[in-house]
């Protein structure tokens, strides 16, 4: 019996759940940032028997018996993000990457410790000092913010800021930063305070795995990342790091620091997901990625809507309406309901509240791995003003639902499932 019959026949509730989840995805657009399509190698790696196994600790120095298999596995895929990134050691442990974030800051830091990241409502995200946040429960947190003109990193108000603050460790990385990160520099405001430099790079780590945006790996005295955005693999975290004196303080960070047994199961999808990665083919899809952002963003800029910051350099951008009555979870819910996905997101100098926003964040991870390439990005383009002028008109929406489903046939989710 295959696998998904199994389920079927022992807990048809999930798995008419999961079936549902299949075909919301199979016809619809998903153009959330963070999302991607995970190819059915590592969603097949996921489910195996690697999830009954407990593995605290380390290959070769586990709490545990019968790790064997484990340590190979574990070594493996270690093996194979630090070829793919350059780096001289790993930990592939965090289930996220919020547990990365937890344990590279509990590696540096002890609470109460001044730290410096990106303002949440500039790009930033929650686990970069964010006051509801561990990050900002646990440690004295400041930000810094993009310049009200340009709205790209004001570095020299970072420079300041530091200066002001005398943080312990600065974050540089972003959630809804749509322009490359200048890793050297953050590197020289990092020294000139005798700072710790953290980078997380989960939104762009695919992008840096292909060369085409600056590595961080050089600078930064430790990176974060997720494996599920741009690196298209299973949800989970990693740390990367170059400087062996860390190494010790890194993994206790992680194990017993943050967190209890590794997913052993997910590893395994983390270790097809990097062997996926290293491809030539990755690299041509991670080009197409950034081809299809600057082509949404081009024919959105032609259609009259305002871009934070004019544009993007990497796979997302934002929508700016601040200045207009339609706020971003108006324009999410229009959008979702001719089954285009994505998310409402603050903007800079926001005004609405954080549950309504005056943006919305578009990215082309996903949409991409299906097939779409710049000539769609218009289409798209094209239904997202339509949908914002007809966001009250149940008629027209649902004449936009039928294209949109239209070109979603013609660009399955997977071939054969």
């Amino acid at each position: 019996m295959r696998p998904w019959e199994i389920l079927r026949t022992a807990d048809p509730d999930i798995f008419n759940m999961i079936e549902q989840e299949r075909i919301r995805q199979e016809h619809g657009l998903e153009f959330i940032a963070s999302e991607n399509i995970a190819s059915q190698a590592v969603i097949c790696a996921m489910a195996n028997v690697f999830n009954n196994k407990y593995a605290e600790g380390l290959p070769a120095k586990r709490y545990y018996g019968g790790c064997e298999e484990v340590d190979k596995l574990e070594n493996l895929c270690i093996e194979r993000v630090t070829s793919l990134f350059g780096a001289k050691f790993a930990n592939v442990q965090p289930h996220s990457g919020a547990q990365a974030n937890a344990a590279a800051l509990q590696a540096f830091l002890s609470p109460g410790d001044r730290i410096l990241g990106m303002d949440l409502s500039h790009g930033g995200h929650l686990t970069h000092g964010s006051k509801v946040n561990f990050s900002g429960i646990l440690y004295d947190s400041f930000f810094y913010k993009v310049h009200p003109k340009t709205e790209f990193i004001d570095y020299d108000q970072v420079a300041k800021t530091a200066q002001d603050v005398g943080p312990k460790l600065i974050i540089a990385g972003a959630s809804a930063y749509p322009r490359q990160i200048d890793f050297a520099k953050f590197r020289e405001i990092a020294d000139s305070v005798g700072a710790v430099l953290m980078v997380d790079m989960a939104h762009i780590a695919g992008l840096v795995a292909a060369g085409l945006h600056p590595d961080p790996l050089p600078y930064a005295d430790v990176v974060t990342s997720t494996t599920h955005k741009t690196l298209r693999g299973p949800r989970g975290g990693i740390i990367l790091w170059n400087n062996a004196d860390y190494t010790a303080k890194i993994n206790k960070a992680v194990f017993p620091g943050t967190q209890g047994g590794p997913l052993e199961h997910i590893i395994a999808a983390k270790a097809v997901c990097f062997k996926e990665a290293a491809s030539e083919g990755f690299k041509n899809y991670q080009k197409q990625v950034k081809a299809n952002a600057q082509a949404l963003a081009t024919n959105l800029i032609a259609n009259e809507f305002r871009l934070v910051s004019g544009g993007t350099d990497n796979h997302l951008l934002l929508i700016d309406l601040s200045k207009t009555e339609v706020s971003g979870k108006e324009l999410e819910a229009a959008l979702g309901s001719v089954l285009i996905t994505v998310n409402k997101n603050t903007v800079p100098a926001e005004t609405r509240s954080p549950f309504v926003t005056s943006g919305i964040r578009m990215g082309t991870p996903a949409v991409t791995t299906r097939g779409l390439k710049e000539d769609h990005m218009k289409m798209v383009a094209d239904w997202v003003k339509r949908a914002y002028s007809a966001r009250k008109d149940a008629e027209k929406l649902r004449e936009i639902k039928e294209e949109v489903e239209a070109l979603t046939k013609e660009f399955p989710l997977y071939v054969s499932w």
